[in-house]
Parts: structure tokens; C-alpha cells; sequence
């Protein structure tokens, strides 16, 4: 039986919320995060902002630079999760088979769906019509055989629109799409297989699976089988967590010993607190330190027996720090992830299903 996908992907979510909240922003460049005075860094931008070449993760200087007339609202993220769960409620009236990207992007599997409605793009019509009479938000939606492809249609007609990629449609679609619009192709792949003359789906689908796998290791056989718009991935509706990890920015880069220990105490304690909430023990401990200079490096210790209290968490960490250069370097990052989490951890919820929580102090 061909499956029967849909991507459903929020339009600038966390703006396009303050945006409804807050009318004096509708139809304004806005960007949600913090600060460009303090360092700030855009989380998202609205369709407005995003005209001006804004997009998440850049920095709110910058942003400002482009848009001096450039709105910054702090993060709400208590209201972007009641939100999501009203959306994920919605799902849940057609299928059990949802899988979470993140608060914004889900993958349903409509295959068999609860309503017996025989078209995907029609169940997929009634979502977003039913997210925006609930919510008052729009959704983008693409729709086809597997998860890759729905994923390329969500964003082809983007904001409010739909996409359908029917199977027998799929190979050509894949074969004129430019190699650095692939999900899963990021610039530095892009810019390698530019090198090696892989320019489109086209040129890709010319490679042998082996040429794939001796150039980008394992993900080539991801390659080879999405330039023939293969992807057998199932929608997972309860995936294993792979790590829990708490993480934070600095308004003002950590140069001093005792502040760095003082931060990393107060991320351990957030750190604890989720691993409680998931009722979790790893044996993996991950410092993750980014200095001022970008320069971003990892420490990582594996234990015998697995953990999950704040004290060893806190002692693990610290050792991690030590065995770090410093250099006198300041930093402008810090995190903390347990990994290798114990197997009985999982999803069932599919509210909150994210693979990674982050905390930013947006000042």
C-alpha cells in the first residue's frame, strides 16, 4: 500500500503568535528574541522582517542593521507550547501516527486515519482549516508518499499554502530540484557535491550508491535512495529520546573561573530538573562550550552505571571543565547534555516530543 504523508509546518510561528496576540504588530517586521543592545539572537522572524533578509539565528545586531525599524519581542515560550498542543490536538481527530519535529512541524501518517477520509490533501485541507479557526494561525502542508517528499512539498508554497506530490510525479520532482534545496543536504554537502558536479536531483541520481558512500560515508545511501525519491522512514509516534540537555547564552562573555563554575551549577540545576520531568538516567555527561570567537567544542565522559543526580551531574561537568585549555579564552556559551539514556524513556507523549531542549536567556 503507498502511504499517505503530510508534513504540517507552522508560518513563523513564534512571530506570527505575537503577532496575532499583539495587533499593533500584524503587518510589521518583527522578530522574536532578544535584545540587540545585550547580544541578542533572533529566534524567529516574521514574513515582514524576513523581506529584509532576517532569519532565525542571526544576530539581532545585525538584524537591526537591516531593519532599523525592526520590532523585538521576548520569547513567550509557555504560550508557543499551549499553542502547539491546541495543534497537535487537532491532529490527534485524524490520526494516532504523529511524529514532532519540533513546536511548529509534525509528520502524520494518514494512511489509515480515524475519519476514513480517502485523500491526503483533503485531511490535510481540513487541518489547516482547523488550526486556523482554533488558533487563528496558518499552516503550510505538503503531501505525498514518504517523509522526505512531504517534507520538500511543505515548504514549496509557503505561507498558507499546500503542496501534493503525487507518486507518479516524484522522481521528476526530485530530479529538477537544486541539490542545496534537499532536506538533509546542508551548506558544506552542498558545496562538496557542487564540487564533484551534482548540481540537481538529476545529476545525484547519476551516482552509484557505492560513488555516495566512499564520498559522505553513511548518509550517501540516504542520498542515493532520496535522488529516487525513495525514503522508507516510518512516522514514529513514540521515538526514544536521545539526549536531554539545557544550554545558555551570555549577554556578557564568562572570562572568570568562579562565574563559569557558578553558570554551569545553575544549567546542571535546570538540566536536573528535566531529567526528572522524563524520569531518566544516562551514562553519558557532554560539556558543550562555545568561546567568543564562534569556536565551538565538545567534552564528553562515559560512565560505568548511568546517573541522574544533580550532585555526580555536577562533579562529572566540572571535571569535563578541567580537562578544557582555557587559555584564557572567554566564553560565550555553555551546555550541558546526559546521553546514552536509559531504554525505558519514552515518548508516548506526543505533545512534547522533541529530540533536544535548549535553554536561551534572551536579555
Amino acid at each position: 500500500m503507498t502511504r499517505k504523508i503530510i508534513h504540517i509546518d507552522m508560518d513563523a510561528f513564534y512571530a506570527s503568535v505575537e503577532q496575532r496576540d499583539n495587533p499593533s504588530y500584524r503587518s510589521l517586521p518583527l522578530v522574536v528574541g532578544g535584545s540587540p543592545t545585550q547580544r541578542g539572537v533572533v529566534a524567529a522572524a516574521s514574513y515582514e522582517a524576513r523581506k529584509f533578509g532576517i532569519y532565525s539565528a542571526m544576530s539581532s545586531r545585525i538584524a537591526i542593521k537591516k531593519c532599523p525599524s525592526l520590532i523585538f519581542v521576548r520569547p513567550r515560550f509557555d504560550v508557543y507550547r499551549e499553542v502547539s498542543e491546541q495543534i497537535h490536538d487537532i491532529f490527534a481527530c485524524y490520526t494516532s501516527k504523529i511524529e514532532p519535529v519540533a513546536l511548529d512541524e509534525a509528520y502524520l501518517d494518514v494512511t489509515q486515519n480515524k475519519q476514513n477520509i480517502k485523500y491526503a490533501s483533503t485531511i490535510a485541507k481540513l487541518i489547516r482549516a482547523d488550526i486556523f479557526k482554533q488558533t487563528g494561525l496558518t499552516a503550510s502542508a505538503g503531501v505525498s508518499m514518504n517523509k522526505f517528499l512531504a517534507k520538500m512539498a511543505s515548504g514549496m508554497n509557503k505561507p498558507n499554502g499546500m503542496t501534493v506530490i503525487l507518486p507518479q510525479n516524484a522522481e521528476v520532482f526530485v530530479e529538477a530540484l537544486p541539490i542545496e534545496k534537499f532536506h538533509g543536504i546542508g551548506k558544506v554537502t552542498a558545496a562538496k557535491m557542487h564540487s564533484l558536479g551534482i548540481k540537481n536531483g538529476a545529476d545525484l541520481k547519476l551516482r552509484s550508491q557505492k560513488e555516495l558512500t566512499d564520498c559522505f560515508g553513511k548518509a550517501g545511501e540516504y542520498y542515493y535512495k532520496i535522488a529516487r525519491a525513495q525514503d522508507d522512514r516510518p512516522v514514529e509516534a513514540n521515538r526514544i529520546r536521545k539526549s536531554i540537555g539545557a544550554e545558555t547564552s551570555f549577554a556578557q562573555d564568562l572570562s572568570d573561573k568562579l562565574s563559569i563554575l557558578s553558570e554551569l551549577q545553575e544549567i546542571a540545576r535546570i538540566l536536573k530538573q528535566r531529567i526528572e520531568k522524563h524520569q531518566a538516567s544516562g551514562r553519558t555527561i557532554t560539556l558543550k562550550i562555545k568561546f567568543s570567537n564562534y569556536r565551538q567544542i565538545t567534552r564528553s565522559k562515559t560512565l560505568l552505571a548511568p546517573i541522574n543526580d544533580l550532585e555526580t551531574i555536577g562533579a562529572k561537568t566540572v571535571e569535563l571543565l578541567e580537562s578544557v585549555d582555557l587559555n584564557e579564552q572567554s566564553i560565550r556559551l555553555l551546555g550541558i547534555s546526559l546521553s546514552n539514556l536509559n531504554n525505558n524513556i519514552n515518548h508516548h507523549d506526543n505533545k512534547n516530543n522533541y529530540q533536544f531542549i535548549q535553554l536561551h536567556l534572551f536579555n
